[in-house]
């Protein structure tokens, strides 16, 4: 099984405690966000566990476990987001040298090869501290830091959605910018991704798309897969299964992992998460978290693991 940790939230910003808590224990439990009376039963022992992928911006805390998860015999690789966006758009965010310097000792710690960049989402406006000189300016100075600290790059531009709309419309009126869709900037495809593509070959970087439904092979940019079977396989030598993920959006190609997350629980504040519909009950899940539960908000657990009533194992 493929453990996802996680696409709702920064576990290794904000729950990495809990996350070895739960490794030690050998399961955590993960309620349906749309039916909290179904739990899934999630086995973490090392014979049940192929491969955990982490998602985080900020891994610091978590950095002090990984020689445990090592000896326990797990493996695992990390999507790990730099950026440096206003913080209108990024609320919370680290310091830029302090995430590159992060990045690094990751890297130094579990090898180039088991951390992968993320520069995404991409988001543009027509306001100039967004615009496509900006985040070219942004990426080249990322990638000359992360140059020999990384082998992929992953983009992909925001999106939209029901979660995150009144947000942004807010931002809109409050900053008096725009977003615009970059499928209609033409600088976009006659400037900025063929400049992407220049950058990562200078510091030797492959470049992926996430979710992203447009053709970018022209250029050399590949549609990619986040939780990648060929990945895994090429780096770990581990073969998992190959069936796409049917829970993810169609244009995802990740292959089916188990998410042990819950939505409403990050506290970075990204104005576009589509994974928090409110910022102050992420705050009240994030005070009211405990330590031990073995869910990472609430207390859900089982009395009999026989019991499959109203209970999914995996």
């Amino acid at each position: 099984m493929i453990i996802s940790v996680s696409r709702r939230t920064d576990i290794p910003a904000f729950y990495s405690q809990w996350f070895i808590n739960r490794i030690r224990a050998g399961y955590c439990t993960v309620p349906n966000p749309f039916n909290r009376n179904q739990i899934s039963y999630i086995n973490l022992t090392p014979e049940n566990v192929k491969i955990i992928v982490f998602w985080t911006r900020n891994p610091q805390s978590l950095l002090s476990y990984l020689p445990e998860l090592n000896e326990r015999g797990y493996q695992y690789y990390f999507q790990f987001t730099v950026m440096n966006n206003p913080n209108f758009i990024d609320t919370n965010k680290s310091d830029l040298f302090y995430t590159i310097k992060t990045f690094q000792k990751l890297a130094d710690l579990i090898g180039n090869q088991k951390v992968i960049w993320r520069y995404d989402p991409i988001i543009f406006t027509n306001y100039t501290a967004m615009d496509v000189d900006f985040h070219l300016q942004q990426y080249e100075f990322i990638a000359s830091q992360l140059s020999g600290y990384t082998q992929r790059c992953v983009i992909s531009f925001m999106d939209k959605y029901k979660k995150n709309n009144k947000r942004l419309n807010k931002i809109e009126k409050e900053e008096n910018i725009e977003f615009l869709n970059f499928e209609n900037i033409p600088e976009v495809f006659s400037k900025f991704i063929p400049s992407i593509m220049n950058i990562a070959n200078t510091y030797n970087m492959q470049v992926f798309t996430c979710s992203e439904s447009i053709d970018l092979e022209f250029y050399g940019i590949n549609h990619g897969k986040c939780i990648d079977d060929d990945y895994i396989h090429q780096v770990f030598n581990i073969e998992v299964n190959h069936h796409k993920d049917s829970s993810q959006r169609e244009t995802c190609g990740c292959v089916k992992s188990k998410d042990i997350g819950m939505y409403d629980t990050c506290l970075f504040g990204c104005q576009y998460c589509y994974a928090t519909t409110s910022f102050n009950k992420a705050r009240e899940n994030h005070r009211l978290h405990h330590l031990e539960s073995p869910s990472l908000i609430g207390w859900y657990d089982i009395e009999n693991k026989s019991d499959v009533k109203q209970l999914e194992l995996f």
